[in-house]
């Protein structure tokens, strides 16, 4: 659970590549757990360990280590989704208290329920501490703090069913001290680092749905018989099969080389985070789209799988940054660079 987390923490100690690795085979096997297992261990323990105080780590991380507490990250809103800057979130500094008064809902929250009734149990929250667009803060809000509780279980989603989300409401939670993570209104540098990792991580769960979705092709059409002979003989299914194999190994190769010169302490990684993503997510829809047409009828139910992989591949194209989000930060990244791109 803290794969990228030092050992003196209870982590694992490794990087953005082991985290690739991981996501890419728990999405294999199952897409909504890995999303589950990617709010824990980048949006929450990731984030912690790179921007959190020597005091908060070794506070908050060896239990979110062990999995004796589970949570994730809140950055999203009911009014708030790629406009992330136009969060309503706010945090008051109460002099009184000696620390902050938050307000504020936010939205599509995973992990936000482990259970269906109560909230998880720790989050990093973003919320706004000053008058200007990126006066931002984050803090460390835990399962029991009054006025924070749980405003509903997202139900009836078209994929990632086994990933629990979730609306989460704060209603005067009073955040002490200890509790703020960085400094206060420079929280919109460590919501930007994080989102670059998220997003390769992400994109590594599109190429494990690709790579299960071509195994389940090739499985199949060699036992599926048509006209006398397996249906793998039959141009159409070649061509499905075989494009799909070489869109999977463009973007696990791309996903692979972005992981690899991804400093996790860093930041300025955009252009490939989004570009990788972008990438991928539509890759991994487009091959399990394939793989339902390959099966036909057997394809579009329940007992195959492959239905799943397919309504599971389409959040990706929204989760962790929308196509169009990423079109405008990539733009925005190659207009800098000018004609210089290598």
């Amino acid at each position: 659970l803290g794969l990228t987390i030092p050992t003196t923490y209870d982590g694992s100690g490794m990087d953005a590549t082991a985290s690739v690795i991981v996501h890419e085979e728990l999405s294999y096997s199952d897409p909504a757990f890995c999303l589950s297992y990617l709010a824990h261990s980048i949006l929450l323990c990731n984030n912690l360990n790179v921007n959190g105080s020597t005091e908060q780590k070794e506070m908050f991380l060896p239990q979110v280590c062990s999995g004796e507490k589970i949570g994730g990250m809140c950055m999203s809103e009911p009014s708030a989704g790629t406009d992330v800057l136009g969060m309503k979130s706010k945090a008051v500094y109460d002099e009184s208290m000696d620390g902050f008064i938050l307000n504020g809902n936010k939205m599509w929250i995973t992990n936000g329920t482990l259970d269906g009734n109560d909230t998880g149990d720790i989050f990093l929250v973003y919320a706004r501490t000053g008058n200007n667009r990126m006066d931002l803060t984050q803090f460390v809000v835990e399962n029991g703090m009054e006025g924070f509780k749980l405003g509903q279980k997202i139900e009836d989603k078209l994929g990632m069913r086994a990933s629990c989300t979730a609306e989460l409401v704060f209603e005067n939670v009073f955040i002490p001290n200890s509790h703020v993570v960085g400094q206060v209104n420079q929280a919109t540098i460590c919501m930007m680092r994080n989102l670059e990792i998220e997003r390769v991580t992400l994109a590594a769960m599109a190429i494990g749905i690709a790579r299960r979705c071509i195994d389940e092709m090739v499985s199949y059409s060699m036992e599926r018989s048509a006209f006398g002979k397996s249906t793998i003989e039959f141009g159409q299914i070649q061509k499905a099969i075989s494009e799909s194999y070489a869109e999977y190994m463009a973007g696990r190769s791309y996903v692979y080389a972005v992981a690899n010169g991804l400093d996790l302490m860093s930041n300025g990684n955009g252009l490939d985070a989004d570009g990788v993503k972008l990438y991928s997510a539509k890759m991994a829809k487009n091959v399990a789209d394939r793989c339902i047409q390959v099966m036909g009828g057997y394809g579009y139910v329940g007992e195959y799988k492959v239905e799943r992989l397919w309504r599971d591949a389409k959040l990706l194209e929204i989760g962790g940054g929308t196509n169009e989000s990423h079109h405008k930060n990539m733009i925005r990244d190659l207009k800098k660079m000018g004609n210089k791109l290598m």
